[in-house]
Order: C-alpha cells, then sequence, then structure tokens
C-alpha cells in the first residue's frame, strides 16, 4: 500500500521536476516538457517496478483523473469565435485521414496474406476502428467480431507500441519535418502563433503565485462541475457510447462557459491545464509492457505498425493535396491513431492552444462512426 501511495506521488510531482528542468536549462527546455515526461514514463515501465493489478489501477485511475481535469482547463481561455475560422481545414484533415486509414488497411490486408491468415480480416476490422475511435471502439469490435483473447491482446499490445512511437515522432520532430511539405498554421487570433502559449519567464509559469490562486480554484470548480455532468450522462447511454458522450459533454460545456469573459479571462488557467496533461503523460508512457513484446506475431506486428505509419504517410499526401496545414494535420493523426486525450499533449508541444478544440472534435466523430467503420471493414474483407 505504501508503494502505491508513493508512486502515485511520484506520477503527481514528477512535472514539477520536469518544469523546474525547463526554467533553469534552455537545452531541457528546447526538448519539451512533453517529451521528457514520456522519456521518464518509458524509463519507469523498462525498470520492471511497475507490474501488478494495484499498480494498473493506479494508473488507469491518475489517467481517467488527469484528462477529464485538463480538456476544460485548456479550453477557457480560447476565443472560439476566431477559432471557427480553422473548420474547413479540420474537415479537409478529417477525410484525408480517414480515406488514408482505409486504403492501407485494404492493401495491408492482401499484403500480409488475407485469407490465407485466420482471421486477418477481423484484426482489418479492429485495426480500422481503434486508428478511427479508440479503446471503446477496439474493445466493442471484440466482441462484436468475436475475436479470440490472444489475438485481441496482441493487437492491443501491438497497437500500444506503435502509437507511442507516433505520438513521440509527432511531438519531437513532426513539426519540423512536416513543416517541409505542409502549409504553416494561420492563426485565427491577431497574434503570433508562437505566442499564443506564454512563453514561460516564471517558474512553473507563475501557477503558484498568490495573486492567481483563488481564481484557478474558482476554475477548478467549474471544471469538476462539467466533469460531474459529464459523467452523470454517460451513464445514461450505451456502453459502446459512453467515451464519445464523456468528451462531447465536457467539451462543449467547457466551450459554453469560453464565451464568458470572466472565465475566458481568468489567469494562467491553460497552464494549470497542461500540467495535468504532464502527470498523463508520465502516467500513459510508463504503462508501456516490454516483457509482452518478447513473443511478437510478425504478421500481426506488421499489420499493426504498416496500418500506423502507411495511413500517417498517405494522411500527409492527401493533406498536401488539400492545403491542409501543418498544425491540423499534426492534431488529426494523434486524435485518430492515439486517441482524443492526446490531443492536448500535442497542443502543448506544439504550443498552439487554438489547434485543441478541433483534434477532440475529430476524436469525438471518430470514437462514434469506429466501430461501425471496423465492422463493415471486417465483413467487406471476408467477402473478397
Amino acid at each position: 500500500m505504501m508503494w502505491i501511495i508513493v508512486l502515485g506521488l511520484v506520477y503527481f510531482f514528477a512535472p514539477l521536476g520536469i518544469l523546474w528542468l525547463c526554467f533553469k536549462y534552455k537545452s531541457v527546455n528546447k526538448a519539451g516538457s512533453v517529451l521528457i515526461a514520456y522519456v521518464l514514463g518509458i524509463l519507469m515501465a523498462s525498470s520492471g517496478l511497475l507490474v501488478g493489478e494495484e499498480i494498473e489501477r493506479l494508473q488507469e485511475f491518475m489517467m481517467s483523473l488527469c484528462i477529464p481535469l485538463a480538456i476544460p482547463l485548456l479550453l477557457f481561455s480560447n476565443d472560439f469565435k476566431k477559432s471557427l475560422l480553422l473548420a474547413r481545414n479540420t474537415f479537409y484533415s478529417l477525410v484525408a485521414a480517414l480515406l488514408a486509414l482505409l486504403i492501407v488497411i485494404v492493401g495491408g490486408y492482401f499484403l500480409f496474406g488475407g485469407s490465407r491468415v485466420e482471421s486477418l480480416h477481423k484484426v482489418a476490422g479492429l485495426l480500422c476502428g481503434v486508428y478511427t475511435g479508440g479503446t471503446p471502439n477496439l474493445a466493442a469490435l471484440k466482441m462484436a467480431l468475436d475475436i479470440d483473447a490472444p489475438t485481441y491482446i496482441s493487437v492491443h499490445t501491438y497497437d500500444m507500441l506503435f502509437s507511442t512511437l507516433h505520438l513521440l515522432f509527432i511531438i519531437a520532430v513532426g513539426k519540423k519535418m512536416l513543416g517541409y511539405v505542409l502549409p504553416a498554421f494561420k492563426s485565427g487570433l491577431n497574434v503570433p502563433v508562437a505566442h499564443q502559449i506564454e512563453e514561460r519567464k516564471e517558474l512553473f509559469g507563475g501557477i503558484l503565485k498568490n495573486e492567481y490562486r483563488k481564481r484557478l480554484l474558482m476554475a477548478l470548480g467549474f471544471t469538476f462541475v462539467i466533469v460531474a455532468i459529464g459523467g452523470v450522462l454517460m451513464m445514461l447511454v450505451a456502453e459502446k457510447s459512453q467515451m464519445a458522450v464523456f468528451i462531447l459533454t465536457i467539451t462543449t460545456l467547457a466551450i459554453m462557459l469560453s464565451f464568458n469573459n470572466k472565465v475566458r479571462d481568468i489567469p494562467k488557467t491553460y497552464d494549470l491545464g497542461m500540467y495535468f496533461i504532464l502527470v498523463f503523460s508520465v502516467v500513459v508512457a510508463s504503462k508501456l509492457n516490454i516483457s509482452e513484446l518478447s513473443n511478437i506475431d510478425l504478421t500481426l506486428f506488421s499489420y499493426v505498425g504498416f496500418a500506423v505509419f502507411g495511413s500517417t504517410l498517405l494522411h500527409i499526401a492527401f493533406s498536401k493535396l488539400f492545403h491542409v496545414d501543418v498544425d491540423t494535420v499534426m492534431v488529426t493523426s494523434v486524435s485518430l491513431i492515439c486517441s482524443p486525450p492526446f490531443v492536448p499533449v500535442v497542443a502543448g508541444a506544439i504550443k498552439n492552444k487554438e489547434i485543441v478544440v478541433h483534434g477532440i472534435t475529430v476524436g469525438v466523430i471518430g470514437y462514434a462512426i469506429g466501430t461501425y467503420l471496423g465492422y463493415v471493414m471486417s465483413e467487406f474483407l471476408l467477402l473478397l
């Protein structure tokens, strides 16, 4: 029990150390707090100490707590009247991503054996569902397609590995590399993109100052109310729709509150939300189970990797044709490949808070259609 408490404290306070290092050393700050949080989490996972059901429950609890708290705080300070100028690019990016995924899933099915490999059409359905929606869609498709446990666990494990690699690529070098082929993001606000998220000229962004404390507590109060309402509403719908309803509810309510000037002008809400994102980043990276990769099913492993990186490359190519900007492509890709909770992670890494709501919207649409698309894809390939 004591170890669980200690681990929980490490998870929660590790970002303080990360932010201190970023504040103290320019070279560390250049790498970015989000990337460092992921590296720390992976190192913790590699230690072999994070095993057992109690630790898994703690990790799930921390993840379930951080993202619902982070999303409203990140959205409160946005001016959505001006951010709506981004909607066209977001739509084009979503269409490009879905088209790319469908082409790669079908192409991969034939490339890795097609009907000669037992249940590969079901695996195709799983991949189509999880990379349109997320883990809830993956679990729903396991039941809908009657997939055996070993296959499901293998696909889920490889998905976590490749999704993590995809995310690390996006937040570490994605902006620079994709910037060579995609147009730059054009802000809907009257300030340069680089200054939409304040540079940290004070330790921890100044969020610990007394002058901000009372108003930040008020913002946290609004956040708890929003999360509570989302939690109640998600319990009133079918299980397969619960995550979509929950995220859509807290996002919508946060946006509504952001139209109130008194809420939007609360200082440092974005910084506080990003702190929860850093906690989430450490936790989710520490869940990577290295030991499960010892006995690899080469066909499934290759198919999952092909689905992630093949669809990403094709998404970029289609986005180039549609003239979609680099920031929108990045959050769309992460929202679909990794799921909506990772959108704020990327927005923080590329210092663009305008893009958060559009990435989350893409993810919610993905949650809504992922299970249906995965089932149809499996049945379609079965007929070929």
